[in-house]
């Protein structure tokens, strides 16, 4: 056994490597999540709640455009690992033409569903509050779809570390101005939630134009602008993008929308539920925007074998991840059921409010393992362009199990909270063992 692993830290070391930058870019965006939430939280239990809400059902737009720019990094590392560099600039200039136009889509219709929102069973302060905030958060898809744009090109020709510096200042940026206009410090009126919204609009222009200024000043990256020929607009082009990157964005949002379901569900049995499921949900989403980090470097890794042919190597770069992730969300599990009632004080007060989240963050420590292998394992499967199957299996697990077990065990058998998020560990640990034996199945299939 101990010469088993041994024959993988090399894959280990060269995973971590592209890896890390994007898990320090993830965690920086959930660094200002978390800041939002607990400054937010500590303005009053109706804005956490509100905040909830909005996010519950912005993310499920969000991710699907989000998704979308996944679409070109398999494309582009795979292009990237034959050296065919034209290959890698057409991907760039067809991805930026789909995904503008995608975002500008997205916000139409995001902005369209919040005149629905007051008759989704949420309390009415809660309502009264989320509105506003979230049509702020629609609008900053538009430079955050740009930025994810050229973010994806970067990171699938191997640059990991430019994405993260950007996102780490814009993180600043935001943290900065949730204090300023959040409590009204230095002259500025007390906005409250409001506040948080503008925040993070002004800090994803500021991504998206920061962006856009290093890859035009960038020597290695300004050559691929010059492969670009504008007047060769291929349909063909922007359609295997979509291809691509339409079943990476369904998958994701079929997982987000499991979870915002649940926040619904929550809704429906109150505010102080409600809450607490924010607060569980987001001390689940540090260790999770880890692991989409090493997800998303375990797909730079297994495209760039893919290209290269070398498919042995290929294999043992994906299942070298699925080794770092279980290591890493065993010891996030014991953290998050040893400091159950430590952690909700970080973003309330309100006592009953950590009681129940307290309750909710066992389940979380329970899926940890489950949580972090399936997205390792569907980077892996990204990595492959293997993404049509993918979805396939999300949505089995993810909506047409998923979501009935949650109803059914939250309601119909009375578990309320306990019974959603039983039936969320349930939905991810089948995802990660279907995605597991996919996985291999595609490896065996390439090796022969």
């Amino acid at each position: 056994m101990l010469d088993y692993f041994k024959s993988y830290l090399p894959f280990y070391k060269r995973n971590l490597a592209v890896a890390i930058p994007v898990v320090l870019s993830q965690a920086g965006q959930m660094t200002v999540q978390l800041a939002d939430n607990m400054m937010v939280g500590h303005v009053g239990t109706s804005e956490l709640a509100a905040a909830s809400f909005a996010n519950s059902i912005y993310i499920v737009g969000f991710v699907l455009g989000l998704g979308l720019t996944f679409g070109a990094t398999p494309l582009v590392g795979a292009a990237f690992g034959k050296n065919d560099f034209k290959g890698a600039a057409s991907v760039l200039h067809h991805s930026f033409i789909g995904n503008g136009i995608v975002s500008l889509f997205l916000v139409a219709i995001m902005w369209g569903v919040s005149y629905l929102m007051p008759f989704m069973g949420q309390p009415e302060s809660v309502v009264e509050l989320a509105i506003p905030y979230y049509r702020l958060l629609v609008i900053s898809i538009v430079p955050f779809m740009l930025f994810f744009t050229g973010k994806q090109f970067i990171e699938g020709i191997g640059n990991t570390s430019m994405a993260m510096k950007i996102t780490l200042i814009a993180n600043v940026i935001n943290i900065g101005l949730n204090y300023l206009w959040i409590y009204g410090k230095l002259g500025f009126p007390a906005m409250g939630l409001m506040g948080a919204g503008y925040a993070t609009l002004v800090s994803r222009v500021f991504m998206a134009i920061a962006f856009t200024w290093f890859m035009a000043k960038h020597k290695h990256f300004r050559r691929y602008f010059y492969l670009i020929d504008i007047k060769k607009f291929k349909l063909s082009e922007v359609s295997l993008f979509f291809r691509t990157g339409m079943p990476i964005g369904l998958q994701m949002l079929a997982e987000v929308t499991l979870f915002s379901l649940a926040a619904v569900m929550m809704g429906w049995i109150g505010e102080v539920p409600l809450a607490a499921h924010q607060i569980a949900l987001n001390v689940s989403m540090i260790s999770f925007m880890i692991a989409t980090g090493i997800a998303s470097g375990t797909t730079i890794r297994v495209s760039h074998q893919l290209g290269a042919k070398n498919f042995l190597e290929m294999r043992k770069a994906g299942i070298a991840s699925l080794h770092l992730i279980i290591a890493f969300m065993s010891t996030t599990a014991v953290l998050f059921f040893t400091f159950r009632y430590q952690l909700p004080w970080m973003f309330t007060t309100d006592q009953a409010v950590i009681d129940a989240a307290a309750k909710l963050l066992i389940f979380s420590a329970i899926f940890q393992i489950f949580d972090g292998s399936q997205v390792v394992l569907l980077g892996s499967l990204r990595g492959l362009a293997d993404v049509n199957k993918a979805f396939l299996l999300a949505l089995l697990t993810y909506l047409i199990i998923g979501v009935p077990l949650m109803y059914v065990l939250g309601f119909m058998l009375d578990l309320k909270g306990a019974g959603i998020w039983t039936a969320l560990a349930s939905s991810l640990a089948m995802a990660a063992i279907f995605f597991y034996f996919r996985f291999k199945r595609k490896c065996r299939l390439l090796e022969k």
